[in-house]
Protein backbone atom coordinates (compact mmCIF):
# COMPACT_ATOMS: atom_id res chain seq x y z
CA UNK A 1 0.00 0.00 0.00
CA UNK A 2 1.47 3.35 -1.08
CA UNK A 3 2.21 6.12 1.37
CA UNK A 4 -0.35 8.35 -0.39
CA UNK A 5 -3.15 5.84 0.20
CA UNK A 6 -2.13 5.43 3.84
CA UNK A 7 -2.13 9.20 4.28
CA UNK A 8 -5.63 9.49 2.82
CA UNK A 9 -6.86 6.67 5.07
CA UNK A 10 -5.46 8.54 8.08
CA UNK A 11 -7.28 11.70 6.92
CA UNK A 12 -10.51 9.74 6.58
CA UNK A 13 -10.07 8.21 10.03
CA UNK A 14 -9.47 11.66 11.55
CA UNK A 15 -12.58 13.07 9.85
CA UNK A 16 -14.71 10.15 11.06
CA UNK A 17 -13.45 10.35 14.65
CA UNK A 18 -13.86 14.13 14.71
CA UNK A 19 -17.35 13.84 13.19
CA UNK A 20 -18.44 11.37 15.88
CA UNK A 21 -16.94 13.62 18.58
CA UNK A 22 -18.81 16.68 17.28
CA UNK A 23 -22.07 14.73 16.90
CA UNK A 24 -21.90 13.42 20.46
CA UNK A 25 -20.87 16.82 21.80
CA UNK A 26 -23.91 18.52 20.29
CA UNK A 27 -26.37 16.04 21.79
CA UNK A 28 -27.06 18.48 24.58
CA UNK A 29 -30.44 19.27 26.08
CA UNK A 30 -30.71 23.02 26.47
CA UNK A 31 -32.51 24.68 29.35
CA UNK A 32 -35.50 26.67 28.09
CA UNK A 33 -34.80 30.28 29.09
CA UNK A 34 -37.73 31.84 27.23
CA UNK A 35 -41.07 30.16 26.57
CA UNK A 36 -41.62 30.23 22.79
CA UNK A 37 -44.57 27.89 22.52
CA UNK A 38 -46.45 28.72 19.32
CA UNK A 39 -43.95 31.43 18.31
CA UNK A 40 -42.05 31.05 15.04
CA UNK A 41 -40.09 33.20 12.62
CA UNK A 42 -41.27 32.78 9.05
CA UNK A 43 -40.51 34.22 5.61
CA UNK A 44 -43.03 36.49 3.92
CA UNK A 45 -43.35 38.99 1.06
CA UNK A 46 -44.87 42.45 1.46
CA UNK A 47 -47.72 42.78 -1.05
CA UNK A 48 -49.21 46.11 -0.01
CA UNK A 49 -48.57 49.08 2.29
CA UNK A 50 -51.87 49.68 4.06
CA UNK A 51 -50.75 52.61 6.20
CA UNK A 52 -47.33 54.23 5.97
CA UNK A 53 -45.54 56.07 8.77
CA UNK A 54 -43.30 58.24 6.59
CA UNK A 55 -43.42 61.94 7.53
CA UNK A 56 -42.90 64.77 5.07
CA UNK A 57 -39.41 65.36 6.47
CA UNK A 58 -38.36 61.81 5.58
CA UNK A 59 -38.44 60.32 9.11
CA UNK A 60 -40.60 57.45 10.27
CA UNK A 61 -42.65 57.58 13.45
CA UNK A 62 -44.76 54.79 14.88
CA UNK A 63 -45.67 51.70 12.91
CA UNK A 64 -46.46 50.73 9.36
CA UNK A 65 -49.47 48.59 8.61
CA UNK A 66 -48.67 46.19 5.81
CA UNK A 67 -50.16 43.19 4.07
CA UNK A 68 -47.84 40.23 3.62
CA UNK A 69 -48.09 36.89 1.89
CA UNK A 70 -46.66 34.13 4.06
CA UNK A 71 -44.08 31.99 2.29
CA UNK A 72 -43.36 29.48 5.07
CA UNK A 73 -44.94 28.18 8.26
CA UNK A 74 -48.45 27.20 9.31
CA UNK A 75 -50.00 30.18 7.48
CA UNK A 76 -48.09 29.57 4.23
CA UNK A 77 -49.90 30.98 1.20
CA UNK A 78 -52.22 33.18 3.29
CA UNK A 79 -52.20 36.99 3.41
CA UNK A 80 -51.98 38.67 6.80
CA UNK A 81 -52.36 42.31 7.81
CA UNK A 82 -49.59 43.01 10.32
CA UNK A 83 -47.50 45.87 11.70
CA UNK A 84 -43.86 46.86 11.26
CA UNK A 85 -42.26 49.11 13.86
CA UNK A 86 -39.92 51.96 12.98
CA UNK A 87 -37.26 50.93 15.49
CA UNK A 88 -33.60 50.54 14.58
CA UNK A 89 -33.32 47.08 16.17
CA UNK A 90 -36.65 45.56 15.14
CA UNK A 91 -38.97 46.07 12.23
CA UNK A 92 -38.21 47.33 8.73
CA UNK A 93 -39.13 50.16 6.38
CA UNK A 94 -41.34 47.96 4.23
CA UNK A 95 -41.96 48.40 0.52
CA UNK A 96 -44.16 46.38 -1.81
CA UNK A 97 -42.25 43.31 -2.98
CA UNK A 98 -39.78 43.31 -0.05
CA UNK A 99 -38.97 39.96 1.53
CA UNK A 100 -39.27 40.10 5.32
CA UNK A 101 -39.10 37.87 8.37
CA UNK A 102 -42.36 37.73 10.32
CA UNK A 103 -42.51 36.90 14.01
CA UNK A 104 -45.81 35.14 14.56
CA UNK A 105 -47.59 33.48 17.47
CA UNK A 106 -50.42 31.08 16.70
CA UNK A 107 -53.06 29.92 19.16
CA UNK A 108 -55.84 27.99 17.46
CA UNK A 109 -57.19 30.18 14.67
CA UNK A 110 -55.74 33.34 16.21
CA UNK A 111 -52.52 34.72 14.74
CA UNK A 112 -50.53 37.60 16.20
CA UNK A 113 -47.69 38.69 13.92
CA UNK A 114 -45.35 41.58 13.19
CA UNK A 115 -42.37 42.24 10.96
CA UNK A 116 -39.15 41.26 12.74
CA UNK A 117 -36.64 42.38 10.09
CA UNK A 118 -35.84 42.41 6.41
CA UNK A 119 -35.00 38.95 5.08
CA UNK A 120 -31.22 39.17 4.60
CA UNK A 121 -30.35 35.46 4.76
CA UNK A 122 -29.43 35.11 1.10
CA UNK A 123 -27.48 38.38 1.11
CA UNK A 124 -25.25 36.91 3.81
CA UNK A 125 -24.85 33.65 1.90
CA UNK A 126 -24.03 35.37 -1.38
CA UNK A 127 -21.44 37.74 0.09
CA UNK A 128 -19.80 34.88 2.02
CA UNK A 129 -19.73 32.81 -1.18
CA UNK A 130 -18.24 35.71 -3.16
CA UNK A 131 -15.50 36.11 -0.56
CA UNK A 132 -14.64 32.41 -0.63
CA UNK A 133 -14.73 32.45 -4.42
CA UNK A 134 -12.36 35.45 -4.54
CA UNK A 135 -10.07 33.70 -2.07
CA UNK A 136 -9.95 30.58 -4.22
CA UNK A 137 -9.55 32.39 -7.58
CA UNK A 138 -6.87 34.84 -6.46
CA UNK A 139 -5.10 32.48 -4.06
CA UNK A 140 -5.17 29.46 -6.34
CA UNK A 141 -4.38 26.18 -4.64
CA UNK A 142 -3.30 27.92 -1.44
CA UNK A 143 -6.47 29.99 -1.52
CA UNK A 144 -8.56 26.82 -1.67
CA UNK A 145 -6.66 25.44 1.32
CA UNK A 146 -7.15 28.72 3.18
CA UNK A 147 -10.85 28.55 2.37
CA UNK A 148 -11.08 25.06 3.84
CA UNK A 149 -9.20 26.22 6.93
CA UNK A 150 -11.58 29.16 7.37
CA UNK A 151 -14.64 26.94 7.07
CA UNK A 152 -13.14 24.47 9.56
CA UNK A 153 -12.41 27.28 12.05
CA UNK A 154 -15.96 28.62 11.81
CA UNK A 155 -17.31 25.10 12.21
CA UNK A 156 -15.20 24.50 15.34
CA UNK A 157 -16.27 27.73 17.02
CA UNK A 158 -19.98 27.01 16.49
CA UNK A 159 -20.11 23.24 16.97
CA UNK A 160 -17.22 22.59 19.38
CA UNK A 161 -16.41 25.71 21.42
CA UNK A 162 -20.01 26.76 22.19
CA UNK A 163 -21.17 23.25 23.26
CA UNK A 164 -18.07 22.84 25.44
CA UNK A 165 -18.77 26.13 27.22
CA UNK A 166 -22.47 25.26 27.54
CA UNK A 167 -21.47 21.96 29.16
CA UNK A 168 -19.66 23.98 31.86
CA UNK A 169 -16.09 23.47 30.63
CA UNK A 170 -13.75 26.39 31.27
CA UNK A 171 -14.21 28.94 28.46
CA UNK A 172 -10.49 29.76 28.58
CA UNK A 173 -9.30 26.17 28.13
CA UNK A 174 -12.04 25.49 25.60
CA UNK A 175 -10.67 28.43 23.60
CA UNK A 176 -7.11 27.07 23.96
CA UNK A 177 -8.33 23.71 22.62
CA UNK A 178 -10.08 25.39 19.68
CA UNK A 179 -6.99 27.49 18.91
CA UNK A 180 -4.80 24.37 18.96
CA UNK A 181 -7.18 22.37 16.77
CA UNK A 182 -7.85 25.07 14.18
CA UNK A 183 -4.19 26.12 14.05
CA UNK A 184 -3.06 22.53 13.52
CA UNK A 185 -5.54 21.90 10.71
CA UNK A 186 -5.10 25.29 9.02
CA UNK A 187 -1.31 25.17 9.14
CA UNK A 188 -1.30 21.60 7.87
CA UNK A 189 -3.55 22.52 4.95
CA UNK A 190 -1.32 25.46 4.01
CA UNK A 191 2.14 24.07 4.70
CA UNK A 192 1.72 20.31 4.72
CA UNK A 193 3.56 17.90 7.07
CA UNK A 194 6.76 19.95 7.27
CA UNK A 195 9.00 21.49 9.91
CA UNK A 196 7.73 24.88 8.76
CA UNK A 197 4.17 23.87 9.67
CA UNK A 198 5.30 22.52 13.04
CA UNK A 199 7.20 25.71 13.86
CA UNK A 200 4.31 27.96 12.79
CA UNK A 201 1.84 25.91 14.87
CA UNK A 202 3.99 26.03 18.00
CA UNK A 203 4.66 29.75 17.50
CA UNK A 204 0.96 30.47 17.10
CA UNK A 205 0.00 28.56 20.23
CA UNK A 206 2.75 30.28 22.21
CA UNK A 207 1.58 33.71 21.04
CA UNK A 208 -2.08 33.03 21.81
CA UNK A 209 -1.35 31.67 25.29
CA UNK A 210 0.91 34.66 26.01
CA UNK A 211 -1.92 36.97 24.94
CA UNK A 212 -4.20 35.21 27.43
CA UNK A 213 -1.60 35.49 30.20
CA UNK A 214 -1.12 39.19 29.44
CA UNK A 215 -4.86 39.74 29.71
CA UNK A 216 -4.94 37.80 32.99
CA UNK A 217 -2.14 39.97 34.43
CA UNK A 218 -3.90 43.14 33.26
CA UNK A 219 -7.15 41.87 34.80
CA UNK A 220 -5.57 41.22 38.20
CA UNK A 221 -3.76 44.55 38.23
CA UNK A 222 -6.71 46.67 37.09
CA UNK A 223 -9.59 44.86 38.77
CA UNK A 224 -11.31 44.25 35.42
CA UNK A 225 -12.82 40.81 35.07
CA UNK A 226 -15.20 38.95 32.83
CA UNK A 227 -18.02 40.13 35.07
CA UNK A 228 -17.53 43.77 34.06
CA UNK A 229 -18.84 43.33 30.50
CA UNK A 230 -21.90 45.33 29.47
CA UNK A 231 -24.20 42.30 29.01
CA UNK A 232 -23.29 40.61 32.30
CA UNK A 233 -26.87 40.81 33.62
CA UNK A 234 -28.09 38.65 30.73
CA UNK A 235 -25.09 36.32 31.00
CA UNK A 236 -25.73 35.75 34.69
CA UNK A 237 -28.96 34.03 33.68
CA UNK A 238 -26.79 31.31 32.14
CA UNK A 239 -24.85 31.00 35.39
CA UNK A 240 -28.02 30.76 37.47
CA UNK A 241 -29.66 28.17 35.22
CA UNK A 242 -26.75 26.07 33.89
CA UNK A 243 -23.70 27.14 35.94
CA UNK A 244 -21.94 28.24 32.74
CA UNK A 245 -18.65 29.97 33.60
CA UNK A 246 -19.56 33.33 32.08
CA UNK A 247 -16.66 35.11 33.79
CA UNK A 248 -14.16 33.40 31.48
CA UNK A 249 -15.88 34.39 28.24
CA UNK A 250 -14.02 37.70 28.00
CA UNK A 251 -10.61 36.04 28.02
CA UNK A 252 -11.61 33.13 25.78
CA UNK A 253 -12.98 35.61 23.26
CA UNK A 254 -9.63 37.41 23.35
CA UNK A 255 -7.78 34.19 22.46
CA UNK A 256 -10.05 33.46 19.52
CA UNK A 257 -9.98 37.05 18.24
CA UNK A 258 -6.18 37.27 18.19
CA UNK A 259 -5.67 33.79 16.73
CA UNK A 260 -5.79 34.89 13.10
CA UNK A 261 -3.25 37.69 13.50
CA UNK A 262 -0.80 35.55 15.49
CA UNK A 263 -1.22 32.71 13.00
CA UNK A 264 -0.35 35.07 10.16
CA UNK A 265 2.82 36.28 11.90
CA UNK A 266 3.96 32.78 12.84
CA UNK A 267 3.49 31.32 9.36
CA UNK A 268 5.10 34.31 7.64
CA UNK A 269 8.18 34.10 9.88
CA UNK A 270 8.43 30.33 9.51
CA UNK A 271 8.20 30.55 5.71
CA UNK A 272 10.82 33.32 5.59
CA UNK A 273 13.31 31.48 7.82
CA UNK A 274 12.74 28.24 5.95
CA UNK A 275 13.55 29.95 2.65
CA UNK A 276 16.57 31.78 4.11
CA UNK A 277 18.09 28.56 5.39
CA UNK A 278 17.40 26.67 2.17
CA UNK A 279 19.25 29.35 0.24
CA UNK A 280 22.22 29.32 2.60
CA UNK A 281 22.63 26.19 4.74
CA UNK A 282 26.04 27.42 5.88
CA UNK A 283 24.40 29.85 8.29
CA UNK A 284 24.99 29.15 11.95
CA UNK A 285 22.09 29.02 14.37
CA UNK A 286 23.02 32.44 15.71
CA UNK A 287 23.09 33.95 12.21
CA UNK A 288 19.80 32.25 11.31
CA UNK A 289 18.20 33.58 14.49
CA UNK A 290 19.39 37.13 13.73
CA UNK A 291 18.06 36.88 10.16
CA UNK A 292 14.70 35.67 11.47
CA UNK A 293 14.52 38.49 14.01
CA UNK A 294 15.16 41.07 11.27
CA UNK A 295 12.21 39.64 9.35
CA UNK A 296 10.12 39.54 12.53
CA UNK A 297 10.92 43.14 13.50
CA UNK A 298 9.71 44.36 10.10
CA UNK A 299 6.45 42.51 10.64
CA UNK A 300 6.05 43.92 14.16
CA UNK A 301 5.96 47.42 12.72
CA UNK A 302 2.71 46.73 10.89
CA UNK A 303 1.12 43.85 12.79
CA UNK A 304 1.45 45.51 16.20
CA UNK A 305 -1.36 47.86 15.17
CA UNK A 306 -3.66 45.13 13.87
CA UNK A 307 -5.54 44.15 17.00
CA UNK A 308 -5.36 47.57 18.65
CA UNK A 309 -7.08 49.11 15.63
CA UNK A 310 -9.54 46.22 15.44
CA UNK A 311 -10.69 46.62 19.04
CA UNK A 312 -10.62 50.42 18.75
CA UNK A 313 -12.85 50.15 15.69
CA UNK A 314 -15.32 47.99 17.61
CA UNK A 315 -15.45 50.68 20.34
CA UNK A 316 -16.02 53.66 18.04
CA UNK A 317 -19.65 54.05 19.15
CA UNK A 318 -18.63 54.19 22.82
CA UNK A 319 -15.80 56.62 22.07
CA UNK A 320 -18.11 58.93 20.12
CA UNK A 321 -20.68 58.96 22.93
CA UNK A 322 -17.96 59.77 25.46
CA UNK A 323 -16.71 62.58 23.20
CA UNK A 324 -20.19 63.99 22.55
CA UNK A 325 -21.12 64.03 26.25
CA UNK A 326 -17.72 65.60 27.05
CA UNK A 327 -17.13 63.18 29.90
CA UNK A 328 -14.24 63.86 32.30
CA UNK A 329 -10.99 62.09 31.47
CA UNK A 330 -10.86 60.26 34.81
CA UNK A 331 -14.36 58.89 34.18
CA UNK A 332 -13.45 57.68 30.68
CA UNK A 333 -10.08 56.12 31.44
CA UNK A 334 -11.47 54.26 34.48
CA UNK A 335 -14.69 53.02 32.88
CA UNK A 336 -15.12 49.28 32.42
CA UNK A 337 -15.84 49.44 28.69
CA UNK A 338 -12.72 51.46 27.87
CA UNK A 339 -10.60 49.33 30.20
CA UNK A 340 -11.78 46.13 28.52
CA UNK A 341 -11.12 47.53 25.03
CA UNK A 342 -7.60 48.61 26.07
CA UNK A 343 -6.94 45.23 27.69
CA UNK A 344 -8.06 43.35 24.58
CA UNK A 345 -6.00 45.49 22.22
CA UNK A 346 -2.82 45.46 24.30
CA UNK A 347 -3.00 41.80 25.32
CA UNK A 348 -3.58 40.70 21.75
CA UNK A 349 -0.70 42.84 20.55
CA UNK A 350 1.49 41.38 23.31
CA UNK A 351 0.71 37.99 21.85
CA UNK A 352 1.78 39.10 18.37
CA UNK A 353 4.99 40.79 19.52
CA UNK A 354 6.09 37.98 21.86
CA UNK A 355 5.27 35.30 19.30
CA UNK A 356 7.97 36.71 16.99
CA UNK A 357 11.10 35.76 19.02
CA UNK A 358 9.51 32.49 20.12
CA UNK A 359 8.67 31.50 16.54
CA UNK A 360 12.15 32.51 15.37
CA UNK A 361 13.71 30.44 18.17
CA UNK A 362 11.55 27.41 17.36
CA UNK A 363 12.41 27.70 13.66
CA UNK A 364 16.12 27.98 14.43
CA UNK A 365 16.04 24.81 16.53
CA UNK A 366 13.90 22.81 14.09
CA UNK A 367 15.39 23.94 10.77
CA UNK A 368 19.10 24.10 11.56
CA UNK A 369 20.89 20.83 11.11
CA UNK A 370 23.26 19.59 13.75
CA UNK A 371 26.57 21.24 13.05
CA UNK A 372 28.65 18.11 13.63
CA UNK A 373 26.35 16.16 11.33
CA UNK A 374 26.62 18.83 8.65
CA UNK A 375 30.39 18.74 8.82
CA UNK A 376 30.37 15.03 8.00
Amino acid sequence: MSKKVVRYLIYLLFVCVFGVFVFKLNQVEKTELVVRTGQTFEKAEVTQILEDNLDSNGTRVGEQKVRVKMLTGARKGKELDITSSSGYLFGAACKAGMKVIVMQSIAGETTIASVYSQDREWVIYIFALLYLLALCVIGGKQGIKGCLGLIFTFFCVIFVYLPLVYLRFSPFWAAVFICFLTTLVTMYLIGGPTKKTCAATLGTLAGVVLAGLSAWCFSNASGISGYNVSDIETLMTLWNTNRIQVGGLLFSGLLISCLGAVMDVAMSISSAIDEIYKQNTALSRKELFKAGMRVGRDMMGTDSNTLILAFAGSSVSTLLLDYAYDLPYQQIINSNNIGIAIMQGLAGSFGIVLSVPLTVLICTVLFHKNETASQR
